[in-house]
């Protein structure tokens, strides 16, 4: 089907041919027709990247009446970003519908300048649920003449906490008006919300329920804890024309990835919500540019960043929340591309890939970590191919030829090979040329392909650890976590593998066992790492306990919380009153 055979005008199919689409996705084929033809509310459940904005924003521009300005539409999305996204796209769909106004009100942006714009009374509102809230209390947005109301993301919004704004906006809304949800699952707040708002919806759905699409490619690497980054560096280097994002949990995490990727010689850059507008939309740009070949970003900095051609997806940690797995793997794989998904795991997060498949409907193979001969190799080959297809300037290179020629006239065609492969290929070989092997401790051997051992090295034995307490001004108000020291521990001892034991983290101080081996050599460390802007305070206590495997508790000392051993059980810790046991995740 193309979309000259959808029930369009003439000045909307003029708008899409030029934009250069000629057939609709398998949503715009199904949602298209059914508002167009109905009056009736409709559910949409599609994958992020497969045009549910054109599947909404057609019919919606094509019932519009241009000739009354009040605000007939409303389209709410969850960030600033994806408001912005489906704004300019709808302009787009609508560049010779004439006297259609579409606004986008949105948080972060200055209010004055919004508040002009709305008392232009547009028909049409593109908005993030907060914004548009703070809106209508005013008394600045009326939508009590509103006929179309568009929940786009809506499993997002509502895992962002929007709930409140979304009740407050559809009970505002006149009973009447034609709804549509858009949202890639259907987790119980969603269909709450269909319950509640929607009046025997449609449901039109592409692909299974919370499945995964089937143009990408879904990949694990089990590491331990401390190589994670190392083998971010890995996957990165073995795919040499990678284009993609890099997914973390926290601002922090985004920023000190990015950091660490950016002094590694990387091309790369951070996104997430500390950031201002201005910057944010200064990254984006140079990631849609292709400036920047990596974006180390949050799961709701991301939302709205309209990328077709992105080959790789990293989740550098897992999401807290499973599903969001699945919108953070549809960034590839868009538009009918191939696209591949890669997860690093440590051995405690294992059994959520497990729970991932489930939602998926399809299997993730576990893959290893690239060896650094392997990273060698793909390097090299990547150059030659560069080589090969480089375009050749005649004109301008012919001068240059003769001196050229002079200067390489000792070097046979073997040896000038040789120093051209190295010129680029060195720094690889100088940097992996001794690294280990990153797959993590397994009871048996294993081989590759090659017949080369994977995974084998000695536990460490902690039997009789001895273990000294350091105290950080480090806790619960600086975002800290038991993964986040670790990690500063790791970082500032360069992999010296230091047994960790308990970590009792307070409001604003704490309490890590130490292997008494490794006191001073952590405590020289941490005293000139970094965190953030603030300085690490250490208090070394010389006296020394005993391995305790389980992780004792010491009572609730002003909410503190109390973790088992971090060295040998990762698995469970006892917090909170009671004592009682959770899952660490």
């Amino acid at each position: 089907m193309e979309f000259k055979e959808l029930p369009l005008s003439e000045t909307t199919l003029k708008a899409i041919e030029k934009m250069g689409f000629t057939e609709p996705t398998p949503i715009q084929e199904k949602v298209i027709p059914v508002l167009l033809d109905t009056q009736r509310d409709v559910t949409g459940l599609a994958q992020t990247g497969t045009g549910k904005t054109a599947a909404f924003g057609l019919p919606l521009i094509e019932k519009i009446d241009t000739s009354n300005r009040d605000i007939q539409g409303v389209v709410l999305c969850p960030t600033r970003e994806l408001c912005l996204q489906i704004n300019r796209e709808m302009e787009l769909f609508s560049k010779y519908t004439k006297d259609l106004d579409i606004v986008p009100v949105y948080g972060g942006k200055d209010m004055g300048s919004q508040i002009r714009s709305l008392k232009m009374r547009p028909q049409v509102l593109v908005a993030t649920p907060g914004r548009l809230v703070d809106m209508i209390k005013r008394g600045i947005a009326d939508i009590s003449k509103l006929k179309y109301m568009v929940l786009d993301e809506a499993d997002i919004m509502l895992n962002m906490g929007f709930r409140d704004e979304l009740d407050f906006i559809l009970g505002e809304s006149p009973e009447g008006r034609q709804t549509l949800l858009f949202s890639a699952t259907m987790p119980p707040e969603v269909a709450r919300i269909a319950s509640e708002y929607m009046d025997d919806p449609i449901e039109v759905q592409v692909g299974k329920k919370n499945s995964g699409t089937e143009t990408i490619e879904h990949y694990y690497y089990l590491v331990n804890a401390r190589d994670r980054y190392k083998a971010l560096k890995r996957l990165v280097d073995f795919n040499p024309g990678i284009y993609g994002i890099i997914f973390c949990r926290t601002r922090m995490d985004t920023q000190n990835i990015a950091d660490k990727m950016m002094k590694d010689g990387y091309s790369v850059d951070a996104l997430h919500g500390d950031m201002t507008q201005q910057q944010r939309e200064y990254v984006m740009k140079k990631f849609r540019d292709q400036s920047l070949q990596l974006l180390v970003a949050t799961d709701i900095a991301a939302r709205g960043l309209d990328v077709n051609n992105l080959t790789h997806v990293i989740h550098y940690e897992l999401p807290d929340d499973i599903e969001s797995y699945n919108h953070r793997s549809g960034r590839t794989g868009r538009a009918g591309r191939r696209g591949t998904s890669c997860a690093i795991v440590n051995m405690r997060e294992r059994y959520k890939i497990k729970r991932i498949e489930k939602i998926l409907g399809r299997k993730i193979l576990e893959a290893p970590v690239p060896l650094g001969e392997d990273i060698c190799e793909q390097q090299l080959m990547d150059l030659i191919d560069r080589v090969r297809t480089v375009d050749v300037d005649e004109d301008q290179i012919s001068p240059y030829l003769g001196v050229i020629e002079d200067k390489l006239r000792d070097l046979d065609r073997n040896t000038l090979l040789k120093h051209f492969i190295s010129m680029e290929f060195n720094r690889f070989l100088a940097y992996y040329g001794e690294e280990e092997d990153l797959m993590p401790v397994k009871q048996e051997r294993q081989r590759d392909g090659r017949g080369r051992e994977r995974g084998h090295r000695e536990p460490v034995d902690r039997s009789n650890v001895r273990y000294v307490h350091m105290n950080l001004n480090l806790g619960h108000r600086d975002r800290i976590t038991p993964q986040h020291i670790i990690s500063l521990i790791n970082r500032s001892t360069k992999g010296s593998k230091v047994p960790i034991g308990r970590i009792d983290i307070g409001p604003t101080r704490s309490s890590v066992q130490i292997d008494a081996n490794y006191g001073e050599i952590v405590e020289a460390a941490l005293s000139r790492a970094p965190f953030g802007d603030k300085r690490l305070k250490v208090d070394l206590q010389k006296g020394t306990s005993s391995y305790q495997g389980s992780g004792r508790r010491g009572g609730d000392r002003g909410g503190e919380r109390s973790y088992g051993d971090r060295g040998g059980n990762f698995n469970k810790f006892k917090g909170g009153k009671g004592g009682k046991r959770r899952k660490f995740q």
